[in-house]
């Protein structure tokens, strides 16, 4: 995969009707995007341009936005931000025969190396080499322009809209967090944190069968997504959350618990929530690495975690899933910003919790 920062003296020749030159949006230091012209990548062997139609931003975005770093990912020079991306495929490179100019695609940001002992046993998403959009070194997405490498691409319909398919990128996170849990149609979940990933959980718990999907969230929109999406009852974050999931389940607790809101608070309700044999899958990254939790209740009822690290082999079914359509998902898009306006796009995203969910940015025009 081509860092968009790369170009100049290695650039091919495009084909006629892709310009030489994109607009870009980039980081310059925290708090501060800047758009710059550069020159639109070409694509190389087995590597797609995907001209890009629409953005997500992500928590993480956010993050590198407000302070430059997430954990040992540290923002040392301009970056562009961005990784819940689709759009339009406009080249191929030499080899590159899944798709033609024209052929609508959704973008999964992580390309592996595909040759290690992670990748050849499907667990491809802790490949030590793998290039993830909008990590750092790794440029992302908030650009009109990028080159892909074609099995990380997927084709999407037409009815499914450019930001549908962005989001199944967090859409990803929650069937992979379900799949770590050893989720079952029928079975009893709660999701923890109820951001856009959380609520996009909540939609895939949905989409797994669950009987009863129970949010907690300590915003009145997020709860009210929720149900949107399929949660069947909601509960405000706070001391007594996990007794009253308990409640709701008559006193046994969930079958699963997903923690997506980064917090030691939301770590514990979910561990409380569960029931004897229950699995909690950790999908939140809190800013203090270290959580205290009830060990001798985690012995006693045999409670199973799971990290979570973004997801493997889930784009095809999460396309299915949502192609099918999912009840929700398009109010969950409250602010859209064309790309010459990322910083505000990225400020939005920061400041207004209480009123934004997904906030998207167009590089090609709405």
């Amino acid at each position: 995969m081509n860092n968009q920062q790369n170009g100049g003296s290695e650039r091919r020749t495009l084909p006629e009707g892709v310009p030489a030159t994109m607009k870009a949006a980039v980081m310059q230091k925290t708090l501060h995007v800047t758009i710059e012209e550069r020159p639109v990548p070409a694509p190389g062997p087995g590597e797609v341009l995907v001209k890009v139609m629409a953005v997500g931003v992500c928590g993480s975005d956010v993050h590198y936005f407000e302070h430059g770093r997430i954990g040992p990912y540290v923002v040392e020079k301009p970056i562009i931000l961005g990784h819940e991306c689709a759009g339009v495929v406009a080249a191929c490179g030499e080899g590159a025969e899944r798709f033609r100019p024209g052929d609508r695609v959704a973008i999964e940001p992580g390309v592996t190396c595909g040759r290690c002992e992670y990748c050849k046993s499907g667990r491809y998403n802790l490949c030590p080499r793998v290039q993830f959009l909008a990590t750092p070194p790794v440029d992302g997405a908030f650009v009109q322009y990028i080159v892909h490498r074609e099995d990380f691409l997927f084709p999407i319909p037409d009815h499914l809209s450019f930001e549908e398919a962005a989001l199944n990128e967090p859409f990803s996170v929650g069937i992979h967090a379900l799949n770590r849990a050893g989720f079952r149609p029928g079975q009893t979940v709660a999701v923890v944190g109820l951001g856009p990933v959380g609520l996009m959980a909540v939609a895939a718990a949905r989409a797994f069968g669950a009987s009863r999907i129970i949010g907690c969230d300590l915003e009145a929109n997020r709860l009210a997504a929720a149900v949107k999406l399929g949660a069947t009852d909601t509960v405000p974050a706070g001391p007594e959350a996990a007794e009253r999931i308990r409640q709701m389940t008559g006193g046994a607790g969930v079958d699963a618990a997903l923690e997506t809101a980064g917090h030691p608070a939301a770590v514990r309700t979910a561990v409380a929530a569960l029931r004897r044999g229950g699995k909690l899958s950790i999908v939140g990254l809190p800013q203090d690495p270290l959580v205290s939790l009830n060990v001798p209740f985690l012995c006693d009822n045999e409670i199973d975690i799971h990290g979570v690290f973004r997801y493997a082999n889930t784009y095809p079914q999460g396309i299915s899933f949502l192609s099918a359509g999912v009840p929700g998902i398009r109010e969950l898009m409250t602010d859209r910003y064309d790309l010459e306006d990322t910083q505000q796009a990225l400020h939005r995203a920061m400041t207004n919790k209480q009123g934004s969910l997904k906030v998207m940015v167009y590089p090609n025009g709405r």
